[in-house]
C-alpha cells in the first residue's frame, strides 16, 4: 500500500511491515520514533540493525523477528539504510509466516519500480511511506505550527519567515531543532523578527551556505570550493550538505519548470534568478539524479564523504561555468 501521513497513526498497528523512505532523513527518523511510541515498544523488545549487517546477522535477525517477546508486549525490528540491493533479504523476512514483530525498513531516496518500493507498495498487509523534503509551503506551515505550540508565537515577520524558509527544510530533524532553539530564545515575546532568527541561525553559517550554493550554480569555481572548505571546517556533515544541494536544485527545478519562485531572502533573490537563467531543466534533472547516487555512495561504499562531496562540487561548478559561458554567448 502507498501511505500518506494521515494513514500512519491509524494503520501502523495493522500491518506486518512498513518502508519509510525518502531524502529527508530527519523525517524518516521521526516516523520510526512515532511507531515505537504508538505501538508502545519497550527497549527489550526492539531490535535494530543496518541493512549492511543483514547477511552477517541473519540468524539473530530471524530469531528476533519470528519469536514472541519473553517480556510481553509488542516487538519491533528496524532495518536502517536499506536499498534495493537488500530487497530479496527483506522480502524473505517480512513475508515469513512466523513473523512476530512489526518490521520497519528505513531507507533513502528509493526509485519507483525498484525492489523495495514494489514489495511494500504492492502488498495489502504492508505499506510504503515517502518522506520528501519540505517545500516552502509545507515548511512555512510547520514553522508556524511548531512555534505556536511551543512558545505561543502570534506573529512571524515576513522577512523572518523568508529567512527561515531559505535556510531550513532539507532535514526535518534539523528544522525542529532550530525551532526549539528559537522558541526558547524569544520566550514570551510572542513575535519573531529577522534579528531573532539571525541570532539563532547565525548568519556566518547561513552566509557560507548561501555562498556555497550560489557560487556553485553561478560557476564561480574558486569561491565554491572556499565556501565548501569553510562549511566543512565548521563541522557541517557531508550528507547534510548533499541534502541542502538537493533541496536547492529542487527549488530551481520547480522555478524553471513551473515558473514558480520560492519565497526568498532578499539577499539571495537575484542570485537565484541568475541560476534559473543559467540552468536548463535537463541539466537540473541530471544533477538531482547524481545527488541521489552520491547519497547512496555515502551510505554503502564506505568512501570518505568529504572526498566524494569535494569532487562532486568541483565538477558541478565547472559544469555551471560552462553553462554560464554558453548562456552569455547566446
Amino acid at each position: 500500500m502507498k501511505w500518506k501521513d494521515a494513514d500512519f497513526k491509524a494503520g501502523i498497528a495493522n500491518i506486518r511491515a512498513i518502508l519509510i523512505y525518502g531524502p529527508d532523513a530527519g523525517q524518516v527518523d521521526e516516523y520510526c520514533d512515532r511507531a515505537i511510541e504508538i505501538l508502545q515498544i519497550e527497549k527489550d523488545n526492539l531490535f535494530a540493525l543496518d541493512a549492511n549487517e543483514m547477511s552477517e546477522k541473519q540468524d539473530a535477525l530471524f530469531a528476533e523477528s519470528c519469536s514472541p517477546s519473553m517480556f510481553g508486549g509488542n516487538k519491533m525490528v528496524i532495518i536502517s539504510n536499506a536499498g534495493d540491493a537488500s530487497a530479496k533479504q527483506i522480502a524473505a523476512l517480512v513475508e515469513h509466516p512466523g513473523l512476530c514483530a512489526t518490521v520497519i525498513v528505513a531507507g533513502g531516496d528509493l526509485r519507483a519500480g525498484g525492489g523495495l518500493r514494489t514489495l511494500f507498495e504492492g502488498a495489502d498487509n504492508m505499506a510504503a511511506l515517502p518522506c520528501y523534503t519540505d517545500d516552502a509551503k509545507t515548511l512555512a506551515a510547520l514553522i508556524r505550527s511548531e512555534l505556536s505550540a511551543a512558545a505561543g508565537i502570534q506573529q512571524i515577520t515576513p522577512d523572518a519567515m523568508a529567512y527561515m524558509t531559505s535556510h531550513l527544510g532539507g532535514d526535518r530533524g534539523i528544522t525542529r531543532g532550530f525551532l526549539t532553539k528559537i522558541a526558547l530564545y524569544v520566550d514570551d515575546k510572542r513575535i519573531i523578527e529577522l534579528s531573532d532568527v539571525e541570532k539563532c541561525l547565525p548568519d556566518t553559517g547561513a552566509a557560507d551556505s548561501d555562498d556555497f550554493l550560489y557560487s556553485l550554480t553561478a560557476g564561480h569555481i574558486q569561491q565554491t570550493m572556499m565556501a565548501l572548505d569553510r562549511l566543512l571546517y565548521d563541522n557541517k556533515e557531508p550528507n547534510m550538505l548533499i541534502r541542502m544541494l538537493d533541496t536547492h536544485f529542487k527549488k530551481l527545478q520547480n522555478a524553471v519548470v513551473n515558473g514558480q519562485l520560492p519565497k526568498l531572502f532578499w539577499k539571495v533573490e537575484e542570485k537565484f534568478k541568475q541560476a534559473i537563467r543559467i540552468w536548463p531543466e535537463s541539466e537540473i534533472t541530471a544533477v538531482l539524479v547524481r545527488l541521489n547516487e552520491l547519497e547512496r555512495q555515502l551510505r554503502t561504499t564506505g568512501m570518505p564523504g568529504e572526498i566524494l562531496l569535494r569532487d562532486f562540487a568541483l565538477k558541478l561548478a565547472v559544469r555551471a561555468a560552462r553553462l554560464a559561458i554558453k548562456k552569455r554567448r547566446n
